[in-house]
C-alpha cells in the first residue's frame, strides 16, 4: 500500500467532541493515533477565510504549528444557491450563540419563500504538517430542502435535507447509512486514496 502519510500520530483540530470521534473512527483503520486539539490546549482560532478550503486550512495550520504534529481539520456547511451560496460558511452562525438549529433551518425556509430548493452539504478536510504543507479534500452531496423538517437523528440542518434521489432526510437516515455517502465520508475517501494509496 502506497503510503504518502508516513506518521502514526495526528492532531484532529476540532474541539467538537462527537467530530473528533467520528474522524478518529475513519482514521482506525490505518493505524494513526488521533488526539484532540482540546485535550493539547490549542486555542481555537477564528474562522476568517472566505471559503470552507480557507478556514479548514487556517485549523489545520494552526493546529500543526502549535502541536509540532501533523493536524487535520474540516470545514463544512450547508450551501443553498437560491440564497446566492448561504449559509455556507456562515451555516454554524446561522444557528446563534446558543447553537440553535431550528432557528437556523426556520431562517433557511424563510428566506427561500418559493425559491428553488436545491442545496449540497460541502466538506472539505485540510491536513496541515508542522513545516507549512497542506493538502485540502473536498466533498459534496447534492440533494433538497424540505419543510418542515423530518427526524431526530444527525444534526445541524439534516432533518431539512435530503439528498438526491432519496427519501429520506438525514436526519431521517440510519447513522451508518448516512455516514457512507455523507460529504465528509466523500472528502475522507480522495483523503484516504491520496496519503494511504486506498481506492
Amino acid at each position: 500500500m502506497s503510503r504518502v502519510f508516513g506518521g502514526n500520530r495526528l492532531v484532529v483540530a476540532s474541539h467538537n467532541p462527537g467530530k473528533v470521534e467520528e474522524i478518529a473512527a475513519l482514521l482506525a483503520p490505518f493505524a494513526v493515533e488521533t488526539i484532540a486539539a482540546g485535550s493539547l490546549g490549542l486555542p481555537e482560532p477564528e474562522e476568517t477565510g472566505d471559503s470552507f478550503e480557507a478556514n479548514a486550512a487556517l485549523k489545520a495550520g494552526a493546529a500543526a504549528q502549535a502541536s509540532g504534529l501533523p493536524a487535520l481539520a474540516d470545514d463544512s456547511g450547508l450551501v443553498v444557491p437560491a440564497l446566492g451560496g448561504a449559509p455556507g460558511i456562515y451555516s454554524a452562525r446561522w444557528a446563534g450563540a446558543a447553537k440553535d438549529f431550528r432557528v437556523a433551518m426556520e431562517r433557511v425556509h424563510q428566506e427561500l419563500g418559493d425559491k428553488d430548493r436545491d442545496a449540497l452539504f460541502v466538506a472539505v478536510l485540510s491536513l496541515a504538517w508542522p513545516g507549512g504543507r497542506t493538502e485540502l479534500f473536498r466533498g459534496e452531496v447534492p440533494g433538497g430542502l424540505i419543510w418542515p423538517p423530518r427526524g431526530d437523528r444527525g444534526f445541524g440542518y439534516d432533518p431539512m435535507f435530503i439528498p438526491r434521489d432519496g427519501t429520506l432526510t438525514f436526519g431521517e437516515m440510519d447513522p451508518v447509512e448516512k455516514h457512507r455517502i455523507s460529504h465528509r465520508a466523500r472528502a475522507f475517501a480522495k483523503l484516504a486514496d491520496r496519503l494511504f494509496g486506498v481506492r
